[in-house]
């Protein structure tokens, strides 16, 4: 198989342990970007690797599978096969002035993980910056409450994806920080000011542009438009003006209630305001081709970043994976060293 990119706009979920005939049958004619695995699709190490090579063979190439791997809540790999992590912002809290080595470590370890059961791309870091407004549902999963801190941070975790061969994604763009509701249920609005967004929301973002993959968010930012900025043209030429970055940008889940429609009103809707491919994580058959329709093939745009964001993809160095642990250990307890 080759890393050639495949046509259509979207990434999509498959439905269990194991990949049925229909489904094959249907990412073969859908051919999408990739693939996105969840604790539905996770059993052990030989099963999942498994799935990984026949989602890639269905498609005839080393199409790129996702997962959520940030550790605590958000974890879909975990014991007895995999390690267990603590939320990031309780890690970064415990390590003091050594959090960010610490992020390396841990992204390294995970992506040495992944990479040992076919999976080759992790929806983390997230660069959203803690505000007194931030829901429950992301309050420990972000990195701190400083934009500078953020941004430092999130280097240091996505370096440590991509040394380990797993490619980032940058998430929830342009900034999911001051938004007050969890977007799997609700749709939130933020009034801030643009340039109350530009000097903090947008800043790690804008920092980190060079990197290959990022992820929107489905929230309405009032002083741009009044759609979610997943669908919003408004917020996605931000995005790509403002923010500058020019890598491939996913949706975040369409299937999330932020957002109204059909799915497929939501998959055109996305895809006309300028993002490049639609995640859709969970479905039956007929809603993935109903997304796959709408969604359409790649413009020859589209497939430039794709193929640019595989490029991303190294075999890496070897290390001793148990020397890191020990160091990541370390460092966790406190026992780091400036």
């Amino acid at each position: 198989m080759t890393p050639a990119t495949g046509t259509g706009a979207a990434i999509f979920g498959c439905t269990g342990l194991t990949l049925e005939p229909d489904e094959a049958a249907f990412f073969r004619s859908a051919d999408p970007f990739g693939f996105i695995l969840f604790a539905r699709n996770i059993d052990t190490p030989d099963q999942l690797r498994r799935l990984t090579a026949d989602l890639r063979g269905a498609v005839g190439r080393d199409a790129p599978v996702f997962v959520d791997q940030e550790g605590g809540r958000v974890q879909r790999l975990r014991p007895p096969h995999w390690r267990d992590w603590v939320p990031p912002h309780d890690l970064i809290t415990s390590c003091g002035p050594n959090a960010a080595r610490a992020l390396w470590l841990q992204y390294r370890i995970i992506a040495d993980e992944l990479r040992s059961v076919g999976i080759d791309a992790n929806c983390a870091p997230c660069l959203d910056v803690l505000t007194s407004a931030t829901h429950p549902f992301l309050r420990n999963r972000c990195f701190g409450d400083d934009a500078g801190v953020v941004t430092t941070l999130g280097r240091a975790a996505a370096d440590g994806h991509l040394a380990g061969g797993v490619l980032p994604v940058i998430k929830h763009m342009p900034g999911h920080g001051r938004a007050n509701a969890d977007t799997h249920l609700n749709l939130p609005t933020v009034t801030a000011t643009p340039d109350e967004l530009t000097a903090q929301d947008f800043a790690p973002f804008a920092a980190l542009r060079d990197l290959p993959l990022a992820m929107t968010a489905h929230i309405v930012f009032s002083a741009y438009d009044s759609s979610p900025a997943t669908c919003s043209p408004s917020m996605i030429r931000v995005i790509r003006e403002d923010i500058g970055f020019q890598g491939l940008l996913m949706t975040d889940d369409i299937a999330m209630e932020a957002l109204s429609g059909t799915l497929a009103e939501r998959t055109a809707a996305s895809i006309a305001a300028g993002c490049d491919v639609v995640l859709h994580c969970n479905g039956t058959l007929a809603e993935r081709n109903g997304v796959a329709e709408a969604a359409g093939s790649m413009s020859t745009t589209t497939l430039s970043r794709a193929a640019k964001a595989l490029d991303w993809r190294k075999t890496p160095e070897p290390v001793d994976i148990a020397a890191l642990e020990a160091e990541f250990l370390a460092l966790q307890n406190g026992q780091g060293h400036g």
